[in-house]
């Protein structure tokens, strides 16, 4: 499989897999077999979060794959209630200590906002304070790049405008159905790379009719045909499983949608995740 070997390129040289392992909702004890599993099929692109309570089980899967560290990719997230100085500081510090590795390859603040107001109020004054303790960390070695996770526009201005180190990555929710052309675009022109997270919008993708008769053409599956659209707006895609034959199967995707259906598929909207609509992220704000 070829992705495997596919990088992006940060704006400040350091190179990231285009394909990664998604690891929301894993569970912390199920955690590192996930990883190891993902490691031995291919994938040296491992994604997880402060939130997802999971950093331990990762961090002992990364460290015990067999693969040299200096090989793998490993990003992680400052929590989005962390919005100053001195509690970002700490936070970096436990990540490192609780993954037990001496570097993240990544590492991003969350949400612009704490869930509990996401989209709301304006923690601009918060952002800068943790970003600060992220070019900290950067310029000291300890983070191989650093970025943010669903940020807009506006929120990426807030950092950009006192930073010195201008976010490497903006981790976002895109996939059929809700792709941030605008937001992807504003990244691209500013020399950020996007992620895009949950690819096969946490499962809806496989409901999707239209979708599937895409996919059907090309003689793959909902999952595959949603993964190659996110690799071909150019982003890394995070799809998330801890089920190897989904792994194998999510990276199997060594085809090309034209450009006819990649407008095709641009143009579908699904915005609703069903009971997932709970959480932040897919609630429409």
């Amino acid at each position: 499989m070829t992705i495997f070997t596919d990088t992006l390129t940060l704006s400040n040289e350091v190179t990231i897999p285009q394909l990664g392992l998604g690891t929301w909702f894993i569970e912390d004890d199920k955690a590192a077999q996930a990883v190891r599993d993902a490691i031995e099929i291919g994938y040296r692109n491992i994604d997880t979060a402060q939130a997802y309570g999971n950093e331990r089980g990762v961090g002992e899967g990364v460290r015990t794959s067999g693969v040299p560290r200096e090989d793998l990719f490993v990003s992680t997230k400052l929590a989005a209630e962390i919005k100053d100085y001195d509690t970002a500081v700490a936070a970096i510090d436990e990540s490192l200590n609780t993954m037990g590795l001496d570097y993240l390859d990544l590492m991003l603040i969350h949400a612009p906002q704490p869930w509990d107001d996401f989209r709301g109020g304006d923690y601009g004054e918060g952002n800068r304070q943790a970003w600060k303790a992220l070019e900290e960390a950067y310029q000291s070695g300890r983070l191989r790049a650093i970025g943010v996770s669903n940020f807009l526009e506006g929120d990426l201005a807030a950092i950009t405008e006192s930073a010195t180190v201008t976010p490497h990555v903006n981790q976002v929710l895109a996939h059929i159905g809700n792709t941030p052309a605008d937001l992807i675009a504003h990244c691209q022109s500013k020399g950020i790379l996007v992620e895009a997270y949950s690819p096969i919008a946490h499962g809806k993708m496989l409901e999707n009719r239209d979708v599937a008769a895409v996919a059907e053409k090309y003689g793959v599956s909902v999952p595959q045909l949603c993964i190659r659209y996110t690799l071909q707006l150019g982003a890394v895609s995070l799809p998330k499983t801890a089920n190897p034959d989904h792994m194998r199967t999510n990276a199997d995707v060594d085809f090309v949608i034209s450009d006819d259906d990649m407008s095709t598929l641009r143009g579908l909207e699904q915005s609703d995740y069903g009971e997932f609509a709970a959480f932040p992220v897919y609630s429409g704000k």
